[in-house]
């Protein structure tokens, strides 16, 4: 009756006009045709089929599209390219029927960027999202002033497309869904720093585009069977400084929990029963940068992984999901003041710091507790196997208080340099970084530069593949000082910019997801000249002839090395690496710090 009332007031409104350009008959036919618009926009997919279907990629956008035309509220941006050939779309919605981010923040509106389908076999955000724009359009849920939303509908487009209704095993619907890869089999939640993908590639783009003070990433959970529907991940609070970080622990995270229990969910933070023993206690997730999450924490946005449960009916947890982010709206709006001023004071906690953090492991002397509701476990026949199969018991419900470790201690911290030199070869490193909009400036010639150098002196990498790559690790560091002369082109970039966390994290060797860690620099840990050994026989000689220092360390690792002083290739590789001929660029890290 709503949509009735409302296409009636627009066609009185334009009668006149129509009537005159086109006469009667043409009016009742758009007439007509806009009823049918804005009532088939109004129902998704989801709706008609009772709860047990998602919208396929094609069915959202159209339907994004379609009620577009029925409201000013809502704007669709075309952004970015991905690699399944389609590109990613923005959906806006902002109660002044502005969409210009940079507005946005100048009145201070709270920016939420809500990202759905990252694992397309995961959809309860697709659908949510849907229903809650079309809500918000049509008034049933306040969109406050003070916040502004924007949607990506469906990230991993390729996945999407791949269509399916078997790859997630453990999964309580819908019909069909996507796969968890996309068009390149990557797992996009681990590619937001290494941007593998076009799609991570345009996500910073959109990131940097609308600087959300709050992100939320839509997913499903695999694991155990409990109790709960909807279970969620927040930043790690220390990631996020002391004021910012403990705000979030101790204030808006609480009001979340709260406003979901109002709406019929008993939340508690997810469980990862790989790692989770109930006697010990629950563990925080831990998000290092290529994460979704922990991408957002180096730029001081406030982020959030919700979980619904596998298992739980797909009607169900959609309906969480929704109640989730209308919550997210609900609390961004109570607390935009403190989200504007803690965000302000968290970048500049960073700027002060002069150490920075690598490496976080959890700390087992500080803990809350969370009321746990999950299921007893049994043991029973299994018909598959003929032997025992463990069971979640519906019929022993429980509930209990369980320890949940959720802060983390710093390690492997560096002293924060002024800035860094990275020579204009290493492109792809360049390139990214420029799409996180890293202030960078080109030398205008040729400079000589004392720096502080980094030496690889030893690491270990995956022996298989993981994600497109065999990720070093357990990286061992030596550091010098020494003038090297760089090229006109070659970048230096300062630390004192907005986006000081994100370098430090990619250009420190030594950092998890750091883009020595991701292999990019790995052209540096092959030598590329050698010798012959009856060529280097004779300078070998020489060499020691002309350095008595280095004679006398060969002779006393002869004696304490009876191996290697029985073997000739061993005794001419020591001469080579210890000499002037050995190539200076072996495992010499090619990004250079300014103190």
């Amino acid at each position: 009756m709503e949509d009735f009332f409302y296409t009636r007031f627009y066609c009185r409104l334009n009668s006149t006009y129509f009537e005159k350009n086109y006469g009667m008959r043409q009016l009742f036919f758009y007439a007509g045709l806009f009823i049918s618009i804005s009532t088939s926009a109004q129902i998704t997919g989801f709706e008609k089929s009772g709860g047990t279907e998602t919208a396929t990629y094609f069915e959202a956008i159209k339907w994004y599209k379609d009620i577009e035309k029925t409201s000013p509220l809502i704007k669709i941006k075309e952004m970015g390219p991905t690699d399944a050939g389609y590109p990613l779309h923005l959906v806006m919605l902002s109660g002044d029927s502005n969409f210009d981010p940079v507005l946005w923040h100048k009145k201070n509106k709270v920016v939420i960027l809500i990202n759905n389908g990252i694992h397309p076999g995961e959809p309860d955000g697709i659908d949510a999202s849907m229903m809650l724009v079309r809500d918000i359009i049509k008034k049933k849920v306040m969109l406050p002033p003070n916040v502004a939303l924007a949607f990506i509908p469906v990230y991993n487009i390729g996945g999407s497309l791949n269509r399916n209704s078997y790859t997630r095993a453990n999964q309580n619907g819908p019909v069909a869904y996507g796969f968890r890869g996309n068009a390149q089999n990557l797992d996009l939640n681990r590619d937001f720093t290494k941007a593998d993908s076009k799609n991570a590639r345009s996500f910073s783009e959109i990131f940097h585009y609308l600087q959300p003070d709050i992100q939320v990433d839509n997913h499903v959970s695999d694991g155990a069977d409990f109790q709960h529907t909807m279970t969620l991940i927040a930043t790690q609070y220390d990631k996020l400084g002391i004021t910012l970080g403990t705000w979030l622990k101790d204030k808006f995270e609480p009001a979340l929990y709260k406003k979901m229990h109002e709406k019929g969910w008993d939340m508690v933070p997810y469980v990862d029963f790989e790692t989770t023993d109930f006697d010990k206690g629950m563990q925080m997730f831990m998000d290092p940068p290529r994460y979704s999450s922990g991408y957002a924490a180096l730029f001081n946005t406030i982020s959030f992984m919700p979980e619904t449960h596998m298992l739980k009916p797909y009607k169900d947890r959609v309906r969480s999901t929704y109640d989730l982010m209308q919550s997210f709206i609900e609390e961004a709006s109570t607390a935009a003041t403190s989200i504007k001023q803690l965000r302000t004071a968290s970048a500049k906690e960073w700027q002060e710091r002069q150490t920075y953090p690598l490496k976080w492991t959890i700390d087992k002397s500080n803990y809350s507790e969370v009321a746990f509701s999950g299921y007893e476990t049994r043991d029973m026949p299994s018909e598959a196997t003929g032997l025992s199969k463990m069971i979640f018991d519906h019929n022993q419900p429980f509930t209990k208080k369980v320890k949940f470790y959720n802060h983390f201690i710093s390690g492997a911290e560096v002293k924060k340099p002024r800035g860094y030199i990275i020579p204009q070869g290493w492109f792809e490193v360049i390139d990214r970084l420029k799409l996180n909009k890293v202030q960078m400036n080109a030398l205008k010639q040729d400079s000589t530069i004392q720096v502080e150098a980094y030496q690889i002196e030893d690491l270990k990498s995956y022996p298989n593949a993981y994600e497109k790559h065999h990720k070093n690790y357990d990286v061992k560091l030596s550091t010098l000082q020494k003038k090297v002369q760089f090229l006109k082109g070659d970048y230096i970039i300062y630390l004192n910019q907005p986006a000081q966390r994100y370098i430090i994290e990619m250009l420190e060797p030594g950092g998890d997801d750091s883009f020595f860690a991701w292999n990019f620099f790995d052209a540096i840990l092959q030598q590329k000249e050698g010798y012959s050994d009856y060529r280097w026989e004779d300078i070998a000689a020489d060499i020691l002839r002309k350095d008595p220092v280095l004679q006398k360390k060969l002779e006393e690792k002869k004696a304490s090395d009876t191996v290697f002083a029985a073997n000739s290739r061993s005794i001419l590789n020591y001469i080579y690496r210890n000499s002037p001929w050995f190539e200076k660029a072996y495992r010499a890290y090619p990004v250079y710090r300014l103190m």
